[in-house]
């Protein structure tokens, strides 16, 4: 990467906070422990749907609605009340390992860091409160602010405009391609963070620059 990014923007849900532990919570409320990774696709797909159509939602009631069908049609007791629950509590996700040292790492370095997360600010609030690294972070964006959801170009202009930058001069950080590839169309640079060894796929814009974590990223970025 031949400049250091003015801005660094980070994904949040995968990205930041470990979703592993919502196969357990989901088999404690009578469900699938395999419906967790369903239903965070399926809520994904609904949003993605509806900013394909110019629309958008809120990530808490997609999520919740979605999830009360898909726990109807197995057999839980109160989907509707269980679903909120469920949804609710990707609030109370810890962060990857590597997370708190990284951020920490970046923001020493000088970086102006920030996020921009399909789903709530509060929920980055309490998650990074929780780690005691809210200080590290300027700002934590949301595309409920937005006109529609990642990985819509509209999004990723939000944020610049917010930050008072220029798409160029910001670096989207992601574990899903499908969000680098939306931050490089809309002329972002993108890195993409690779912690189980996944192959990119072929029909994404390649990332410039890809990591096993956040203190590799760290460690890339201070060598220039």
């Amino acid at each position: 990467m031949p400049e250091a990014p003015e801005v660094i923007v980070f994904d949040v849900n995968e990205t930041l906070s470990d979703m592993s532990p919502m196969g357990s919570r989901f088999a404690d409320a009578g469900a699938p422990e395999h419906l967790a990774k369903l239903w965070f696709a399926t809520l994904l797909r609904e949003g993605f749907a509806l900013a394909a159509a110019g629309d958008a939602a809120p990530f808490g009631e997609i999520g919740a609605e979605a999830l009360t069908g898909l726990l109807r049609t197995s057999g839980v007791a109160d989907p509707e009340g269980t679903a909120k629950r469920l949804a609710s509590s990707v609030a109370d996700l810890p962060l990857h390992p590597d997370v708190p040292d990284g951020v920490r790492a970046l923001r020493a370095a000088g970086h102006r860091l920030v996020t921009l997360t399909n789903g709530s600010a509060q929920v980055a609030e309490k998650l990074f409160g929780a780690a005691g690294i809210r200080d590290e972070f300027e700002a934590l964006l949301s595309v409920e602010d937005a006109p529609a959801w990642k990985p819509h170009p509209d999004s990723y202009q939000y944020a610049a405009q917010r930050l008072g930058v220029k798409a160029e001069d910001m670096l989207l950080v992601a574990v899903h391609p499908w969000d680098t590839h939306g931050a490089a169309r809309a002329g972002l640079r993108t890195v993409w963070v690779n912690r189980t060894g996944a192959v990119y796929p072929s029909y994404y814009a390649r990332p410039d620059l890809a990591v096993g974590s956040l203190t590799e990223l760290a460690g890339e970025l201070a060598a220039g």
